[in-house]
């Protein structure tokens, strides 16, 4: 187990590396922030001065350089757009983040895996044909079409949930949140079912696909054979290795909701690190881009290596392989 721990410890620092060459090499000819910061009319000498200010007046390897200097530190520069820390704009922006986050991946699995579960019992049955009819528009309709929908209907029409915002939040001093206020909790709803259609779409299909194999197998027919009740090889035998895979899927997509959550807070204008991004690209905001870009491979990294670490705990055969 330390041996793969180690494994997995120097593959995240490789893949951070190239994450952060990537996105800085990339960003770095997104747009000109001199342009955006200059006031009007500002002379040529001006801009130079402000370009010197920012160190963007050296070569793109010396820039690059520094960054990771900084990186290793814990200081990802500062906003061109906001004149502040980058680390400071992104603590104060993760706390929306990763609640809508959260609250998405706990609606996909609380409903996902029932509803899997109810088609692959019934595979032919008429609630298993429109449950999966019903997934098919979830997971082919675009993420803004539906959070533009989902605003017509129940923000504009009916006037029952906020429409934007994140609404009233309480200040924990290391953490601010919505879940503790009436309306924080109603502004959180319809950004969290757009986010989470997708996700609870392909859990709900993953369960299905899983669970009609594993039913097909040797020793759940042995377990039948024997006499012991439905309720127990279903949702003890069956559905127990089933999920195995849902782990892995899980966790990955909790990593593509925090990095694609974009589209999501951006429709509602959601004041997390999604939209932080998209108004640093407009302004041509290098340094919180490339910061982000860089969080959120840290995310991916963490999240991989604790889905690995988590299949060798569940399944016994993985340790066997590895020892």
């Amino acid at each position: 187990m330390i041996r793969v721990v180690l494994e997995r410890l120097a593959q995240a620092v490789l893949v951070l590396l190239a994450v952060s060459a990537v996105s800085f090499a990339m960003f770095r000819y997104v747009g000109d922030p001199v342009a955006a910061m200059s006031r009007e009319g500002a002379s040529l000498q001006e801009k130079a001065e402000l370009r010197q200010s920012l160190g963007l007046d050296r070569p793109v390897l010396v820039q690059y350089g520094a960054f990771l200097q900084r990186t290793l530190k814990g200081d990802w520069g500062i906003s061109y757009r906001n004149q502040q820390p980058v680390t400071k704009l992104l603590a104060d922006r993760l706390p929306a983040t990763l609640e809508l986050v959260l609250m998405a991946t706990l609606l996909s699995l609380s409903l996902g895996i029932p509803l899997g579960v109810v088609c692959a019992l019934r595979p032919d049955g008429i609630v298993a044909r429109l449950i999966q009819a019903v997934s098919l528009i979830g997971i082919s309709t675009p993420t803004f079409v539906t959070g533009i929908v989902l605003i017509l209907v129940f923000a504009v029409t009916l006037g029952w949930l906020p429409s934007f915002g994140r609404g009233p939040t309480v200040d924990l001093g290391w953490w601010t949140t919505g879940l503790l206020t009436l309306g924080g909790l109603k502004a959180l709803v319809l950004p969290a079912i757009t986010l989470a259609l997708y996700q609870l779409t392909l859990i709900m299909r993953l369960v299905r696909s899983e669970l009609i194999d594993v039913l097909s197998t040797d020793y759940i027919r042995f377990a039948k054979a024997r006499g012991l009740p439905s309720r127990y090889i279903h949702y003890r035998l069956a559905l127990r290795n089933a999920l195995m895979p849902v782990i892995t899927v899980t966790g990955l997509q909790v990593g593509s909701l925090i990095a694609f959550a974009i589209v999501t807070e951006t429709v509602f204008q959601w004041p997390g690190m999604g939209l932080l991004f998209i108004q640093a690209v407009s302004f041509a905001d290098v340094p919180v881009m490339a910061a982000y870009l860089l969080f959120v491979g840290l995310i991916f990294v963490i999240i991989n290596s604790v889905v690995d670490l988590l299949y060798a705990v569940v399944d016994p055969r993985l340790r066997v392989r590895a020892g």
